[in-house]
């Protein structure tokens, strides 16, 4: 087996990580629950994590929640304990313990901010810019590729061994946060924290398949529609490309299987930042924003109330397509460093 990763920075932890444990150890009911519409990352951190929690203490009583009232996203249902998530709302449980993961703000939870907010006590790992603390007590470390290294460091500090289970949903969050270890947030650590839980029994070659190659016949016919509208705009420094609620309707694709729709956009030549919108109901967006290189664009974001990290952003919007395009563009040509007033939108 591969000797542990380095964890250079785990002092700097070892303050929450001690106060969480106590948490724990004083809690009988505990409830774990990631971000609205979970990708890998809140999946894999909420499984790793709870899987752990119960290895370790047995008695507990504890659940996997959903922030949704929705079902597990197809390409997750592999992680193992991932038939055990249950949605928030049919949880009634005033748990002694909420543990909120991959989340920075009580919005993000949905309908599981409501099982937070009855909780006798919060807690939280993530990995997230967060203007204002939520929880009682924080493991945040914005760092961290994704919030499955914090897992697996907290896992460490335990001294909690790691099965093929664990691991591999740990590894799950991992590659989908770094996008196959293709972004800028690929660091060392999150190689070395890879290469441990690969140790530790995770099977990459099945995240592979089911994440990435096996994806359904409408969901490729989508991506082709959305491959088909994709224009550039700032010297062809500004991709962009969206899907209207007819669409995804028209071909039976779900919400979830959406989320890679961003990566299409983000693989044209020559472009350093771009946006992708999902209209997930008339009037409603969902805008998904990357940077290939050292540009920043949570501010983007952030001007419309959303967030995320410097490489990777997302925010809602209410209004049309068009009028999501005529706001977004001009301030992603500014990063880039162009005239905003020289954009003309096309769709």
């Amino acid at each position: 087996m591969l000797a542990e990763p380095p964890r250079e920075d785990a002092c700097d932890l070892s303050e929450p990580f001690s106060r969480i444990s106590e948490l724990i150890d004083g809690s009988h009911t505990i409830a774990i629950s990631g971000h609205t519409s979970p990708d890998g990352d809140a999946l894999g951190s909420v499984l790793g994590l709870g899987l752990a929690l119960r290895s370790r203490y047995p008695e507990k009583e504890i659940a996997f929640l959903l922030a949704d009232d929705a079902p597990v996203p197809r390409i997750y249902r592999f992680l193992s304990g991932a038939d055990e998530l249950k949605s928030a709302v049919s949880y009634t449980v005033d748990p002694d313990l909420f543990i909120a993961v991959d989340c920075p703000v009580l919005d993000r939870l949905a309908d599981a901010a409501k099982v937070a907010e009855r909780a006798h006590h919060v807690v939280a790992f993530d990995h997230h810019p967060c203007r204002r603390e939520f929880a009682e007590v924080v493991a945040r470390h914005v760092k961290c590729a994704a919030t499955a290294v914090l897992i697996d460091k907290y896992l460490a500090f335990c001294g909690i061994e790691v099965d093929p289970g664990m691991a591999t949903a740990l590894l799950c969050g991992i590659v989908t946060d770094t996008g196959r270890f293709q972004y800028q947030n690929a660091d060392p650590a999150a190689f070395a924290v890879a290469a441990h839980l690969v140790s530790c029994g995770a099977d990459p070659a099945k995240i592979s398949l089911e994440v990435y190659q096996s994806q359904r016949i409408e969901y490729l016919r989508l991506e082709s529609l959305v491959m088909g509208r994709i224009k550039t705009v700032a010297d062809g420094r500004v991709a962009y490309s969206y899907a209207r609620a007819e669409d995804i309707a028209r071909r039976r694709v779900s919400q979830d299987e959406c989320d890679g729709l961003v990566d299409v956009v983000r693989s044209v030549q020559g472009v350093e930042v771009c946006l992708f919108l999902k209209e997930f109901e008339p009037g409603r967006i969902r805008g998904n924003l990357r940077s290939k290189g050292d540009l920043d664009v949570s501010g983007v974001a952030a001007s419309f109330g959303g967030g995320g990290h410097a490489a990777a952003a997302g925010f809602t919007f209410e209004g049309s397509v068009e009028d999501a395009l005529s706001v977004a563009l001009p301030q992603l040509a500014a990063l880039v460093g162009m005239d905003p007033s020289s954009i003309q939108i096309k769709l």
